[in-house]
């Protein structure tokens, strides 16, 4: 089995290249499913978000109040790093639990962890990747995205790109960059070529 970390910042097109890897044959983990998992009603994180940031970011049904939590944690780089520090861990065990599985099922799958905070994580990173890629977009094109295509407040879509890593500091990661700067087609084609590198 290999494991293949995949990341890019909001409004990249990470996902567009995680949904053609499947259909090349990839075992897709999206590490966003596996934090909504980690914070889902009754589970520990939960408990420790609500005994962190209280009562105004749970629901009427108990369940987050992702809205109410996500405009504390995007107005406050400290209440981000709390917020990291509660569900990461939980999210790399739900990771582990899922590569586990997939390699039971095919001992020569082709694992890719689709996870959009892996450059904020990395020095907490317990996980070894076979190779690690990158969809890139600058942070600019990233803002026109959101406010274009997610109808989002531009004070907004900067406030969430400049929350999360920089350009620099993801590509620092990189073994192999997927070139989303273009057209979806231009991506999928710059994935094409990066899965004939790491999946051949």
């Amino acid at each position: 089995m290999r494991i293949i970390g995949l990341t890019g910042g909001i409004a990249a097109g990470k996902s567009t290249v995680s949904a053609r890897w499947a259909d090349h044959g990839a075992v897709v983990v999206d590490a966003d499913r596996l934090a909504r998992q980690a914070v889902a009603p009754g589970s520990p994180g939960l408990a420790q978000v609500a005994a962190r940031f209280g009562p105004s970011v749970i629901a009427p049904d108990g369940s987050l109040d992702r809205p109410a939590l996500g405009a504390v944690v995007f107005a406050d780089p400290d209440a981000r790093k709390a917020l990291e520090g509660i569900t990461h861990p939980e999210v790399w065990r739900l990771a582990q639990q899922a590569f586990d599985a997939a390699e039971a099922a095919d001992p020569d799958a082709v694992v890719v962890y689709d996870v959009p905070l892996l450059a904020e994580a990395a020095g907490a990173r317990p996980i070894r990747f076979d190779a690690v890629v990158v969809v890139d977009a600058p942070a600019t094109q990233r803002v026109e995205r959101l406010v274009a295509h997610r109808g989002m407040d531009r004070a907004d879509a900067e406030r969430r790109v400049a929350a999360q890593a920089s350009d620099a500091e993801r590509l620092a990661l990189a073994d192999h960059v997927v070139d989303a700067t273009g057209t979806v087609e231009d991506t999928l084609r710059s994935a094409d070529e990066v899965w004939a590198r790491i999946a051949g």
